[in-house]
């Protein structure tokens, strides 16, 4: 006969499980973080595929998958300058699998056009991926060696030479906008649906200057199917030290055009779940061979956290808004 001790330490180890199981579930429910990723994340590029968000957006991927489990597979989804990516991701389910891997043009298009959603409301911050500046660069064919004989072509032949952007309210036509207003020239701007077809027909000379990453430039200007004239950065850069900047070589004080990428999550994205984001990507960020990799194409591995990232946009959102009304740009 058994005795009523040793029936009891099987009841209490039943029970002690049950107990474990329910508290298990109940932080799998409380913590939303928990559990997740549980299928792949799909981050949203709101442009064509070799344009520096989604550059990035895939060098970093494959590390987050690594670090989560999870794939990370890109998406790119063009149109009206970033506007159709980005509209996406503000109407996804918040629930961290679907992200946008996007540029300044995040913060210029609600100063060119009416979006369909609400930069400040509609999106919470994951981390910033990178700063990097804009290459000015011409067809060799254009027969130009400088800044100063390109502005003196462009005031001879006013409204002839066009000027290319990745598409209206991104940041190369905004960085050659602010190029135009300062140089004091004519020159007509011809949108493309993204970096690539833009740089197909600068080389193509179909059009005579563009604001090109350098993350997409690099090798074109080294292959000689481009010709830089200046870079947009405060200060001349590692990759091209021999170009100067377009401050100094315009005669243009000041000029500068900062460049940067970011990843963003749909408003109301569970806190836990961004942090989670948030330490995969940055720590993707500091790791060697990205930063090696970034740095070889000019760009500045930057990770933030989410916070910073949100005040960040906030104050550029100001700030562009600023320079718009300054240049003339008005929304359509």
């Amino acid at each position: 006969m058994k005795s009523a001790r040793s029936v009891r330490q099987p009841l209490f180890a039943a029970a002690a499980c049950l107990v474990f199981f329910a508290a298990s579930a109940f932080a799998q429910k409380g913590d939303p973080a928990a559990g997740f990723p549980s299928r792949p994340i799909r981050v949203m590029v709101p442009f064509s595929p070799g344009g520096q968000p989604d550059i990035f957006a895939r060098l970093i991927g494959q590390k987050v998958s690594d670090a989560l489990g999870q794939p990370m597979i890109v998406d790119n989804r063009t149109g009206a300058g970033g506007m159709v990516g980005s509209r996406t991701v503000a109407e996804a389910n918040p629930d961290g699998y679907t992200l946008l891997s996007t540029s300044a043009s995040h913060t210029i298009l609600p100063s060119v056009r009416k979006v369909p959603y609400d930069v400040r409301k509609d999106f919470s911050g994951v981390s910033m991926a990178y700063n990097a500046a804009y290459l000015l660069v011409v067809p060799p064919t254009l027969g130009v060696q400088s800044m100063k004989e390109l502005i003196a072509l462009a005031r001879a032949r006013p409204g002839q030479l066009n000027l290319a952007s990745a598409g209206r309210g991104s940041g190369t036509h905004f960085a050659g906008e602010m190029f135009k207003h300062a140089a004091g020239i004519d020159v007509v701007h011809v949108p493309y649906k993204g970096i690539p077809e833009a740089s197909t027909d600068l080389m193509a000379g179909r059009v005579q200057l563009f604001m090109a990453p350098l993350a997409s430039s690099t090798q074109l200007v080294r292959d000689g199917r481009m010709r830089a004239l200046g870079i947009t950065s405060p200060g001349r850069n590692a990759v091209f030290p021999d170009i100067p900047t377009v401050a100094e070589a315009a005669g243009l004080p000041g000029f500068r055009w900062d460049s940067w990428g970011a990843i963003f999550a749909p408003a109301k994205t569970p806190r836990a779940v961004i942090n989670k984001l948030n330490l995969a990507i940055t720590n993707a960020l500091r790791l060697p061979d990205v930063e090696k990799t970034m740095r070889s194409l000019g760009v500045e591995p930057s990770p933030t956290t989410p916070a910073e990232l949100d005040t960040f946009i906030m104050q550029d959102l100001a700030t562009v808004a600023r320079i718009a009304k300054l240049a003339g740009i008005e929304s359509e």
